[in-house]
């Protein structure tokens, strides 16, 4: 019976990286639905209140471990950053016409932030094989978007910009603080505790700048379906789980691979075409990746 717990854990330890990079990259195409007829705040709060209804009631009739009043104003933090400063830009963003291209590179600085900023804040540095990976996920997330940045570079909406970069340096701080304050912190009610927080800060937002339309069309039920299921349950309780295990700088290295992954879903999805710089850019990011979260763990792994 151990072994087969030991080796469960093992075989989830090995695949999660890949589980939440697929269900992570196809928020981006969850969210263009999304603002079709809703107010992107409005809609993210509906998501992350629902997300914590379902999380908190999960865990009451589970009898799951409740966070202390520490860990829960940790949480409280953490989900400020991950989930209202980062999908709240990113959403905002895209509502404003950010061109994908730059909203990929710029969202590619998020794990670069992380591994300088691990090293100083949590003493999470990492080897001369892990920069290299480093180095090559971003030169990867170059090649992938660089023939519609030659394009995007001519339609850039500056509060979609600036949107996009606090979104990017809200998820880096997230990231961290999950990391070094929340890493025991119980999942499920952690998570709940992170989504109401959020949960409340994007309504009064939505609230102050007029976002409040919200229209339940098939549209919308459908993008909180996703959204709430595979996006804010599924994949961001496995983002949390690789955080409690592996250093800051290893995890945040897997955004990387988003915008590959986005492109070839949106080959597949809407006929867009992948040309061979695009397809070289996703090996050379996967490799990358590798180096990374591969790397001996001497110093990053707990």
């Amino acid at each position: 019976m151990i072994n087969d717990r030991f080796g469960a854990r093992q075989t989830f330890a090995s695949t999660a990286p890949w589980l939440f990079v697929f269900l992570w990259s196809t928020g981006f195409i969850v969210a263009r639905y999304a603002t079709n007829d809703a107010d992107p705040l409005s809609f993210l709060a509906a998501r992350l209140f629902i997300a914590a209804l379902i999380l908190g009631a999960i865990a009451f009739i589970s009898g799951a471990p409740r966070a202390s009043a520490s860990e829960s104003k940790w949480s409280i933090v953490v989900g400020l950053g991950i989930h209202a400063t980062y999908l709240g830009g990113v959403f905002i963003a895209i509502d404003l016409g950010l061109p994908s291209g730059v909203g990929a590179l710029v969202g590619g600085l998020h794990p670069v932030i992380t591994a300088v900023a691990g090293g100083a804040l949590l003493g999470e540095y990492l080897t001369s094989r892990q920069w290299l990976g480093v180095v090559l996920g971003f030169s990867g997330v170059v090649l992938v978007v660089i023939e519609r940045l030659t394009n995007d570079a001519l339609h850039l909406p500056l509060r979609a910009v600036i949107a996009v970069s606090i979104a990017t340096l809200g998820m880096s701080v997230g990231t961290l603080i999950q990391r070094q304050r929340c890493a025991s912190t119980p999942l499920l009610w952690g998570s709940a505790v992170q989504y109401s927080g959020s949960a409340i800060a994007l309504a009064f937002a939505a609230a102050l700048s007029g976002q409040t339309t919200l229209n339940l069309t098939s549209n919308t039920i459908w993008s909180l379906v996703w959204s709430i299921g595979v996006l804010s349950i599924t994949a961001v309780l496995t983002m949390l789980w690789l955080l409690q295990h592996r250093a800051a700088a290893s995890v945040s290295s897997l955004f990387f691979l988003v915008p590959a992954l986005s492109a070839v879903e949106a080959a597949m999805l809407f006929n867009e075409q992948l040309n061979a710089i695009a397809i070289a850019g996703f090996v050379v990011t996967i490799i990358g990746v590798a180096l990374v979260t591969r790397a001996p763990a001497n110093a990053t792994e707990s």
